[in-house]
């Protein structure tokens, strides 16, 4: 076995301990921890199917940016584990139905489709009109579909991306009683007769001598 089966099968392994750990683990902090580790395992699997360009844009969009906010999201939202387990052995039945379909269906899948596919070889340097060499760059190949043949998916894919971190924000912007809360508006619209009372006193005289020693007599 050489080195580039033996950390495909590394890969694979904590790939697959860490996805099961997505959906086992208690602690929805530790879930969203695992699925940073199953992202860049999938991260190193793509670096050796040569797709450097997609393994970088994993690491650095999912695990930089949108791992991060779900992390956030998830300490901000407060959710009570022992609440959402109520129904759990209920709905498990159908939940582990619906998990072996899908399971056999991607089986079906991955058998059938992948396996004439040969290993992926070097591309060939094109070349322009003038007959130069044009180097073959994945990354100018790929912005090049994505930005011609596929617009409209990624345009409908961004939106879709908008509206999550919009929903997102607004499940964290739910009143809670522990809070203080402040209305803007109030604040704008107080004038200064509501915040300070002006109050005449009486000016009080100075002590005498006299009366200081008449209140110590008192005292004692």
């Amino acid at each position: 076995m050489d080195a580039k089966t033996g950390f495909f099968y590394l890969f694979s392994v904590v790939l697959l301990y860490s996805a099961f750990r997505v959906i086992t683990a208690r602690n929805p902090v530790h879930a969203v921890l695992h699925l940073i580790l199953a992202f860049s395992q999938a991260a190193g699997v793509w670096l050796l199917l040569k797709a450097e360009f997609l393994a970088i844009v994993l690491i650095l969009v999912y695990l930089g940016a949108v791992m991060v906010l779900f992390m956030f999201v998830v300490m901000m939202l407060d959710i009570r584990v022992d609440a959402l387990r109520q129904g759990f052995w209920k709905n498990f039945p159908v939940a582990a139905g619906m998990g072996a379909l899908i399971a056999l269906e991607m089986a079906a899948v991955l058998m059938g489709g992948f396996g004439s596919v040969d290993e992926p070889k070097a591309m060939v340097a094109a070349v322009d009109a003038a007959g130069n060499a044009v180097p073959y760059f994945n990354a100018r190949e790929l912005g090049r579909l994505m930005y011609t043949q596929y617009l409209y998916p990624v345009e409908i894919a961004a939106v879709i991306l908008l509206l999550a971190m919009v929903a997102a924000i607004a499940l964290t912007l739910r009143r809670r009683k522990d809070s203080k809360f402040v209305d803007p508006a109030t604040q704008v619209r107080v004038r200064a007769e509501d915040r300070v009372r002006l109050v005449q006193l009486a000016p009080t005289q100075q002590a005498t001598p006299e009366s200081v020693i008449v209140s110590e007599e008192k005292k004692a």
